[in-house]
């Protein structure tokens, strides 16, 4: 997947797109990653292929 958006900008992306989601639900230390993306997983309901979809579809924007 080519980024072409910055992090700032897909998480307010996210967020309008998803109410639920706060800044909090974002966050996340060095190495951690997949731990964040597995509470965004879980709080909208989407499978990590779904979350893997739904972050490339953000880049189309």
């Amino acid at each position: 997947m080519k980024i072409l958006r910055s992090w700032r900008e897909q998480k307010v992306m996210l967020k309008q797109r998803f109410s639920i989601l706060m800044d909090m639900d974002f966050e996340f230390a060095e190495g951690q990653r997949e731990k964040m993306m597995e509470r965004l997983s879980k709080k909208l309901q989407k499978n990590r292929a779904e979350l893997d979809i739904l972050f490339e579809e953000l880049q189309t924007y």
